[in-house]
């Protein structure tokens, strides 16, 4: 039987190695974006997978599992972002200690979750985890269309989670569980 918390910090050092990697080549200099413009990017990337998975070619040469890191490890941004605001100088030693805070987070959630649904995820398709992100990016762009103001459902927090948990699962069974 498979041991999800292991599998799940395998897909964070993955992350984080590139993310780490990232900002050593580029620094934070997506601490300019706003929250809505990290929304676009996980869309752009979600919207890219889906392409792939309809036509079964990409073009670019990268597949699938590398924009599933890039929805994680900017729906951690935004985390970061809905908590900082948007700006220009973070130490960079603050910015990793909040992301991996962030990801240990969303991992709570996820074994929180995953025991009261039975790890359900694991009979799912890959590309429901996809279309359950861009349901979660739509209902985020909304809310934020809103100012943030809910009635009834979680914030914009909630759904960056879900993106990076949604999208952790899309990696577990595309590479965790191939190797």
């Amino acid at each position: 039987m498979p041991n999800t918390a292991q599998e799940y910090d395998k897909v964070i050092d993955i992350c984080q190695d590139i993310f780490v990697k990232k900002m050593q080549d580029y620094g934070t200099a997506w601490r300019i974006l706003r929250p809505t413009s990290i929304t676009d990017q996980i869309y752009i990337k979600a919207n890219r997978i889906r392409s792939i998975e309809e036509k079964g070619i990409t073009k670019v040469g990268e597949g699938i599992v590398p924009e599933f890191i890039g929805i994680i490890n900017y729906s951690i941004m935004g985390l970061i972002q809905l908590q900082l605001g948007p700006g220009n100088d973070t130490p960079q030693d603050e910015v990793l200690r909040l992301y991996q805070n962030y990801f240990l987070k969303a991992k709570e959630l996820m074994l929180a979750k995953n025991h009261d649904y039975d790890e359900a995820w694991r009979e799912m398709r890959v590309s429901s985890y996809t279309d359950l992100i861009l349901m979660k990016i739509n209902r985020t762009k909304q809310i934020e269309d809103h100012q943030g103001t809910t009635i009834i459902s979680e914030g914009i927090d909630a759904n960056y989670f879900d993106m990076v948990n949604y999208a952790v699962f899309g990696l577990i069974r595309l590479v965790v569980e191939q190797e």
